[in-house]
Formats: C-alpha cells, structure tokens, sequence
C-alpha cells in the first residue's frame, strides 16, 4: 500500500508515519510537509533514511505539486492544518488558505486523477462548540466558535460535498485534544511542562474552569488506521477516550509529576470565544470499527511528563519566548 500523508512534520502526523511503518514494513509512505509553525524534522529522524519513506518539501495548496503525488498512491491521510487557536484570532489568513484551500487542492486533484483513492480528513471535536450537557455525535449541528474551528468544519464541508457529488471515497475523522511525546510546546500540556521545568508561572485562561477530552495520540493513530482499513465512504467517526479533566486540574497533576508547586498556577485574561468544555460520543468507531483506547490517562500523562524531562534538546530551540507566551491569542493581534 502505498500512502500519502500532508502535514507529516506535526505531532499527530509524525507520530502516525512512525505508528504506520512500525507496524506495516511493506507501506511507502510519501510525507509532504511546508516545514512551517507546528512542524519539526526532528521527530520523523529515526525513519528520515528508510527506503520506504519519503519526503517531500511543498504546501497542500500547490496544485501542480499535489496533483502530481496524488496520481501514484492508493491513501491520503490529510493531517496539514494551521491548528493553534489563539493564533487564528490574531492572523486568521494561513488558516483559511491553509485548512480550507488546501483541502480543496486536495480534493480537486483527486477528482481530476486518482477518483478511487481512498481520503482520511483528519479533523476536531472544536467544530462542534460548546458541549454545555451531554457529548456530541456525528449526527450533531456544528457550531464553530474561533476561525480555527470555522476553517476545518468548512473543511470538512468540502469533504462531504465531494463525496456526494463526486462519489469520492472520503472519510472524515474528528478526536479530542491530543497529547503525548514531541507536541508542539505551545500546547497546552508541553507548555505547562516545560514552564513547570524551568519554574517559570503556569498562565490559565480565565478561571481555569474549561475542560477537555485528553487522547493519548498513539491511540488517536490507531484509530485513523482503522478508518483507513476499514471506514465507510462517507461516514464521519468521532473519537473520543473519556478523559475529560478541567485545565486547572490539569495542570495541577502536571505539577505533582514535577514536584513542583500549585502556586506556579497563574490565571491570565481569557481568549475571546473560548469554549467551555468539548465533548464527543465515541461510540460509533468503538462499535463498527472495533476501536478503543488501549492507555489509560493517567500513565499516559506519566509517560509524556518524563518525555519532556528527559528530551529538551528536542523542544529547547522550539520553546521561545513567542510560543511559551501566556496569552498567544494576544501575539501580533491588531
């Protein structure tokens, strides 16, 4: 089988082509990647000289680049995506291009050369808004509530409409927040780690009160290779683990594993349009698929923790004054 993976630089992408090829020595996997904000070469230079992968410098928005690597290859797995939140509300222009026309490039050159690919779109549970009571399924309104979210549920538009109009084999997945080894220090987890580590304050947005599904990401891979192998055209999978936990809560367990104190816990002005709690009703890919979370949150979190103790020659030059700000939303914002 022969895979085309976009935006495999970033966290959950490199960690899928490792996950991949660690489990099928006979996969090719051609990774295109913009090498932009998110995405480090360093996590992909264990398998960077394996015969069977390959990779390819260029933007999912160049048509003639996309086309030409979507004639020769039985998958595509669409991880390429401006992801930061705080980011889309002070510059939302890359996110529209990049999540939104990319996603297009992609779709229009399938159409156009290789109709009988298979197409993962890998999306967010942030499309959905607010889970004030109960957890959202695939049937559920989507009610964006940053550009980020905005961008990937129009993304996800063009998934549908190019699967009923075109009858494209297209699949659209959408997982809780994400964690694990070599995530982007601006997130949530490696942020309040490596500022713990170097007993800088820990900022928390408002209250610290808004709580979030966390997903171990090897499992969040396992479940994407699911719909690759067995996903039906057209049908959307959520996943989710059940690990919701406010931030504040978060952050505090984070401290514990550092033996640092809950006093680092500052609370900085809250984003505009920040949603309250997410949430997501998994039960359609545990049941048709066969999926579920083989980690449990708390080794998971252990796990990631140490990963961070014992890697910052990883993450050092990525950790900038810029990407480790308390409030990024307020970064550049005009």
């Amino acid at each position: 089988m022969k895979l085309l993976v976009t935006g495999g630089l970033g966290f959950i992408g490199s960690t899928f082509i490792k996950h991949t090829l660690s489990q099928n020595s006979d996969t090719e996997i051609i990774n295109v990647d913009i090498n932009g904000f998110g995405a480090n070469p360093e996590s992909l230079k264990e398998i960077k000289d394996l015969e069977n992968y390959k990779f390819v410098l260029g933007d999912i928005s160049n048509s003639y680049l996309i086309e030409k690597l979507v004639k020769d290859v039985d998958v595509i797995v669409n991880f390429a995506a401006e992801t930061h939140v705080d980011r889309s509300i002070a510059e939302a222009y890359k996110f529209i291009t990049t999540n939104i026309l990319g996603t297009f490039t992609i779709l229009e050159s399938i159409r156009r050369y290789n109709g009988s690919v298979k197409y993962v779109q890998i999306s967010t549970d942030e499309i959905y808004g607010d889970a004030l009571e109960g957890s959202f399924n695939e049937t559920n309104r989507i009610n964006p509530s940053n550009p980020y979210s905005a961008t990937k549920a129009s993304a996800d538009a063009l998934c549908l409409a190019y699967h009923r109009t075109y009858d494209l084999n297209i699949n659209i997945t959408r997982c809780t927040n994400n964690f694990g080894p070599n995530q982007f220090p601006e997130k949530l987890i490696p942020k309040t780690t490596i500022r713990a580590l170097r007993n800088f304050k820990i900022p928390l947005y408002g209250t610290g009160e808004n709580i979030r599904d966390w997903m171990y990401v090897y499992d969040h891979c396992e479940a994407i290779s699911l719909v690759v192998k067995k996903g039906k055209p057209g049908e959307i999978y959520n996943v989710s683990s059940g690990n919701e936990v406010s931030n504040i809560e978060l952050c505090k367990e984070i401290l514990t594993l550092l033996e640092k104190p809950d006093d680092l816990i500052t609370f900085v002005d809250d984003r505009p349009g920040h949603d309250l709690r997410y949430s997501l009703d998994s039960s359609k890919i545990r049941s048709e698929l066969g999926w579920k979370p083989t980690k449990s949150f708390t080794s998971a979190l252990k796990e990631t923790v140490n990963w961070y103790k014992n890697n910052d020659s990883w993450w050092t030059p990525l950790a900038t004054r810029d990407v480790l700000d308390p409030t990024p939303w307020m970064v550049n914002a005009n």
